[in-house]
């Protein structure tokens, strides 16, 4: 018996024994070092497009950021809070269940792809025209992103096997996937613009064909490594009760990634009013920022399974110790990049923007500092809500996302136009601590609440019920 269980969980890591603090890094350097590949890859793919295109198609496939970040978010915090139960019941050891969470995550999302896509093409055009897209690129950008959006199944197939794979503990080999699927994707932008003359529709075509092929090489994985995930007739059925489940999780957190990308808008279109000197500097800030907060976004999905598997085993006291670590790990950090900031923030826009443009670097230099000044308080929006979606609080999360886009709605809508510069500078720092008032006191009741349902003997169902 004994060997048959090591059989079948070969390969998944246990987060539910073991020191937090070396579980935490393992699983965490993996997602970090393939949220930075995710960057460089996007700078390749942008750099391609405007060298070989043009800058009308590099505006008209920018153009489609906004949109694409919303519906692709809601797709990445879909499949991962369909992964939470599952990750759960793994820590509980009850792997009938977790199997039964697996197939109807399955199911609901090719539900969810099917709907989603359907919806979503058929608005497309109508959403361009009420994003300001200028005319002169319009057809374009809906050539590429209607492409990208027929392939929202696609989406579905990675990021919901991905996530399974990271709920049972397993963070590289998503990372080896992406990696796989980045160079591939890399390979056909070029064959499809330079050889194919595609124009647009390469880098189109080229995202979802990548995509596909990660997907369909986390499917092979699973299937042939995680036994665990074997079923037999009985587990293969639609179940409402664990669907009833998986959507209490999936759809609060997709609408939460969603919700704050609507802030976002709000704030980008706002700071577009200030000037192209402003918007250059706050467009090469951010793209600096996105790399220095990888680290945050990888403790914080880190720390969506390492919660989810130790609430499924009762073990809150691991929870209360590994939000701490991370915690710790983050404030660590944030600390050392300000620094850093201070004396190198205004060398960095230099990769972005030509050494002449003082007052531009300027600009980027003191976005920076105010950013990178406030990473403390990202690290508690990231940790602790990724932790809380991990114990099973997933509304939670759709009350921090409007949080956030609340605060930065505010900047953009009033502080903008009364404060201008500074105002864009303070919109991602105001919604961090905006959220992190919810957010702290949120946790604390979470754990609270979990002590006296597992004090009082409840079944670990009922906890997610309430």
């Amino acid at each position: 018996m004994e060997k048959e269980i090591q059989k079948k969980t070969q390969g998944i890591t246990d987060m539910t024994c073991g020191n937090p603090l070396k579980l935490i890094l393992a699983f965490a350097i993996p997602m970090l070092i393939g949220t930075l590949f995710q960057q460089f890859y996007s700078m390749v793919d942008t750099v391609m497009v405007g060298k070989y295109l043009g800058v009308n198609s590099l505006a008209a496939v920018g153009s489609t950021g906004a949109i694409f970040f919303m519906v692709n978010g809601f797709v990445i915090g879909n499949t991962s809070g369909f992964a939470i139960p599952i990750a759960q019941k793994f820590g509980a050891k009850d792997y009938s269940e977790m199997r039964k969470y697996t197939v109807n995550a399955v199911y609901m999302g090719i539900f969810f792809s099917v709907i989603l896509t359907a919806v979503v093409c058929l608005l497309t055009r109508v959403i361009l025209i009420a994003t300001n897209t200028p005319t002169e690129i319009i057809d374009e950008a809906y050539i590429y992103i209607i492409i990208v959006f027929a392939g929202i199944p696609v989406m579905y197939l990675y990021n919901l096997t991905a996530s399974i794979i990271r709920a049972l503990g397993d963070s590289k080999t998503p990372l080896y996937f992406l990696i796989v699927a980045a160079l591939l994707n890399i390979v056909l932008d070029i064959v499809s613009i330079q050889v194919m003359g595609l124009g647009v529709a390469g880098p189109a075509y080229a995202t979802v064909v990548s995509q596909l092929v990660s997907g369909i090489l986390c499917v092979i994985f699973m299937k042939k490594r995680f036994h665990i995930l074997r079923t037999d007739d009985g587990e293969r059925k639609i179940s409402m009760i664990h669907i009833k489940i998986l959507l209490s999780m999936g759809i609060p957190m997709g609408l939460q990634y969603s919700i704050t990308a609507i802030g976002s808008v709000i704030l980008q279109a706002a700071v577009n009013g200030l000037g192209a000197i402003t918007v250059a500097a706050v467009t090469a800030g951010s793209k600096i920022s996105s790399f220095c907060v990888a680290v945050t976004d990888a403790l914080g999905a880190t720390m969506a399974t390492y919660c989810g598997q130790n609430v499924g085993a009762g073990k809150l006291d691991r929870v209360r110790e590994g939000v701490k670590v991370a915690t710790i790990i983050g404030i660590i950090y944030s600390a050392i990049v300000f620094i850093l900031m201070i004396f190198i923030g205004g060398e960095l826009p230099k990769l972005f923007i030509d050494a002449s443009k003082t007052d531009v670097i300027e600009k980027a230099r003191i976005f920076l500092l105010w950013n990178s000044g406030f990473y403390f308080a990202l690290i508690f929006v990231n940790v602790w809500r990724n932790s809380i979606q991990g114990m099973g609080f997933p509304m939670f999360a759709i009350i921090s996302g409007i949080c956030e886009m609340f605060a930065r709605g505010i900047v953009g809508f009033v502080g903008v136009k009364y404060f201008g510069f500074v105002a864009a500078c303070m919109g991602s720092p105001l919604a961090w601590v905006i959220a992190d008032i919810f957010l702290i006191p949120g946790f604390l009741y979470c754990l609270k609440k979990l002590g006296r349902v597992f004090g009082e003997k409840h079944t670990r169902e009922e906890f997610q019920y309430e």
